[in-house]
Formats: C-alpha cells, sequence, structure tokens
C-alpha cells in the first residue's frame, strides 16, 4: 500500500505541476520524454494482437503501435518510477516491469475485458487520481489501467 501511495503523490504531482521551459542556462543533453517501450516476449506476434484485439492497442504493420501524448483523454505527462527489488506491486506477475496505460472510459474498458474473457485482478474506483484496474496478459505481464480524475 505505501508503494502505491509513492506512486500516485508522484502522479498528482505530475498532474498538478505545468511543465516550465528550461531555463536558458540548461545545458543540452538532458532526457526530455518517453520515447519508447520495448520489452522481450515469447511470440511477439501474438501478444501484440492481443494488445490490439483485447485493449484497443492500435498495433501497425511493422509490428508497434504510435502512441499519441495528444490524444483526447490523455494525461499530460508519463510518470517514471523505480520500485524496489522486493516491491509486491507487480505481483503476481513475475516480470521486472509493470506499464500503465491511461484508459478514457473504464467502465468501457472493462466490458471490452470481461466480453473477452480476461480476469480482473483488482480494481480501485475510489483513488484521488482516478480509477485504476489491474490485468495480466497473456505472457503474465502486469498491467495497470488507470482512468485519470476528471
Amino acid at each position: 500500500m505505501a508503494v502505491k501511495s509513492i506512486l500516485m503523490l508522484c502522479l498528482v504531482f505530475l498532474l498538478t505541476t505545468h511543465p516550465v521551459e528550461a531555463a536558458p542556462s540548461t545545458p543540452a543533453g538532458h532526457i526530455t520524454g518517453v520515447g519508447g517501450v520495448f520489452f522481450k516476449a515469447k511470440n511477439p506476434k501474438t501478444l501484440a494482437a492481443w494488445y490490439r484485439d483485447v485493449l484497443g492497442l492500435p498495433v501497425e504493420a511493422w509490428g508497434g503501435a504510435a502512441l499519441h501524448y495528444d490524444a483526447p483523454k490523455h494525461p499530460p505527462v508519463v510518470a517514471w518510477n523505480a520500485f524496489p527489488a522486493s516491491t509486491d506491486y507487480f505481483a503476481p506477475s513475475t516480470s521486472s516491469f509493470m506499464i500503465n496505460y491511461a484508459v478514457d472510459d473504464m467502465d468501457a474498458m472493462l466490458a471490452r475485458l470481461h466480453a473477452k474473457g480476461v480476469n480482473v485482478l483488482k480494481r480501485d474506483d475510489s483513488d484521488p487520481n482516478g480509477r485504476f484496474a489491474w490485468i495480466l496478459d497473456p505472457e503474465g505481464n502486469k498491467i495497470e489501467l488507470w482512468e485519470p480524475k476528471r
């Protein structure tokens, strides 16, 4: 629970602060955002098809997806956080990562998951930062779904 609180505080901070133009004296050579998320899969084509068909990820012919920051209802920032190796926040997955996907409508997403036979591990509609649900993909990677508070 403490880990979730820390993550939520990070998200609240990111959502409530506004980006400030870098001062002209800021030296070049710093991170400006997330350029991509890449991970290994036992069967990349099958997994990509599952993300397309079940979660609605717009997978393109080259096998990946281009997600735009300026998509309607998309949060204005991407959270980045390194968790302790001992965290159980990613459980029951044994993967060393978890991806949080922002969704436009949690009720519609949960209905979609139910129709596709996907088990929802947990959901939380009471978080001050929005609504959350957790699932596993076919390779056992935990996915956090988040509908930001509006």
